[in-house]
C-alpha cells in the first residue's frame, strides 16, 4: 500500500510523488495551515507542544491525521504503511506524540531533512501509535522526508527502536519490507538490466524495483513540465489499479491517489484516481502568515470532487481538524 519516489534531476530539479493505496475511502481532504499554529502531540498529559515555524499544505486521512504534505521551505513528509513496525512501549513517564501529527510535527518544525533528522535523531519523544479508524488494528508506519536540495531520510520503528535512513540515494520506498530490505532488493534487481526484465506485480517489492528502475530511466531534465510529466508516470506505473485487491495479501489495495510535490517551484499535485484531472496548489500564492485563517478544499467521497489546474484560491475558511488522541 502506497509508493514514494523522488525525482533528481538538473538544476536543483526536485520532485517528491507519492500515491495512496488503502482498501477503502481515506476521507482526504486538503489542507492550509498556517505559522504560529499552537499544536499539542495528543498523546496525554506529557504530549510534546510546540508552534508551527512554517506554514504547510497537507493531504488528510480521515481529517484527523497528515499523511503526506509539502511545507513552505519545500521540506516533503509522507506517511506509508509498513506492517512490520514496532513502537517503544509509552507509559505516559516522557514526552510522547500521536503517530497521527507525527509528519505533521515535521513540516511545522524543519525547512531541510537533515534538521529535521538532527532534531529527530535523539529520540525527543516516543511515537505512540493508535487504532485504524474502523478496523480493529494499529496503525503501522513509516515516514520518507525529501527536501529542495534533494536529501532524503525513511523514519521506521523496528523493535521498538527508531531506525533512521538517511541519505539522497534514499529515492524510492515502499511498504514491506524494511528499508534496509528494500535496498538488498534493489542491490539484487541491480544486476538485472531493467530493459531486460523487471517484476510486474502489485507486490510492495515489486513497485519498489519498478520505481527504482523508471525515476533514473526516465528523461532528467530541468524543463519543469517535463520533469512533471515524467515523475507522474513514473508514479502511476507503480500504482494498483482501481478495484484491485488481494485477500490473502491485504497490503495490497487500490490506489486512492497520488500527489507530486516541486520543490523547486513549491508546487503542491493532486490526483485522484476517480476524478479526470489533476490539480495543483502554488505554495508561493498562499497566506502563511501568523493568525491567517486555516483552510480546506474538499474533495468529496472518494475524493470524486472534480478540479483543474491553480486550485490555490478555491479553498474554504474552516476550523482545523482534530488530530487523532492516543
Amino acid at each position: 500500500m502506497c509508493t514514494r519516489l523522488v525525482y533528481l534531476g538538473p538544476q536543483d530539479t526536485v520532485l517528491t510523488a507519492r500515491s495512496m493505496d488503502w482498501k477503502v475511502d481515506v476521507g482526504t481532504n486538503l489542507w492550509i495551515f498556517p505559522r504560529g499554529m499552537e499544536r499539542a502531540g495528543q498523546a496525554g498529559p506529557r504530549s510534546v507542544e510546540w508552534t508551527s515555524r512554517y506554514g504547510s499544505v497537507v493531504a488528510s486521512a480521515y481529517d484527523m491525521c497528515t499523511t503526506d504534505g509539502m511545507n513552505e521551505a519545500g521540506l516533503s513528509a509522507n506517511l506509508l504503511w509498513l506492517a512490520e513496525s514496532d513502537y517503544p512501549q509509552y507509559d505516559g513517564s516522557g514526552p510522547g506524540l500521536s503517530i497521527s501529527i507525527w509528519a505533521q510535527y515535521v513540516l511545522d518544525r524543519f525547512a531541510t531533512v537533515a534538521e529535521a533528522i538532527a532534531a529527530l535523531g535523539d529520540e525527543p519523544f516516543a511515537v505512540v501509535t493508535g487504532g485504524v479508524p474502523g478496523e480493529d488494528r494499529l496503525a503501522t508506519l513509516h515516514m520518507s522526508l525529501s527536501d529542495a536540495t534533494g536529501d532524503s531520510a525513511i523514519i521506521e520503528y523496528i523493535d521498538g527502536r527508531q531506525v533512521i535512513h538517511h541519505s539522497r540515494d534514499h529515492q524510492v520506498m515502499t511498504n514491506s519490507p524494511v528499508f534496509d530490505q528494500q535496498l538488498a532488493v534493489r542491490a539484487y534487481w541491480e544486476q538485472i538490466s531493467g530493459v531486460v526484465m523487471l517484476p510486474g506485480t502489485n507486490r510492495a517489492a515489486d513497485r519498489f524495483v519498478r520505481a527504482s528502475f523508471y525515476v533514473d530511466a526516465v528523461p532528467q531534465t530541468d524543463d519543469p513540465e517535463v520533469a512533471l510529466a515524467s515523475v507522474s508516470s513514473v508514479i502511476r506505473n507503480a500504482s494498483v489499479p482501481y478495484g484491485i485487491s488481494t485477500p490473502d495479501e491485504p497490503n495490497i489495495s487500490s490506489t486512492r491517489w497520488r500527489t507530486i510535490a516541486d520543490h523547486k517551484r513549491l508546487l503542491y499535485f493532486f490526483e485522484s484516481a476517480l476524478s479526470p484531472s489533476s490539480f495543483w496548489v502554488d505554495l508561493k500564492a498562499v497566506d502563511f502568515a501568523e493568525g491567517a485563517r486555516v483552510r480546506r478544499l474538499e474533495l468529496g467521497p472518494d475524493q470524486r470532487n472534480s478540479y483543474a489546474r491553480n486550485v490555490t484560491d478555491d479553498f474554504a475558511d474552516a476550523d482545523p481538524f482534530a488530530f487523532l488522541g492516543v
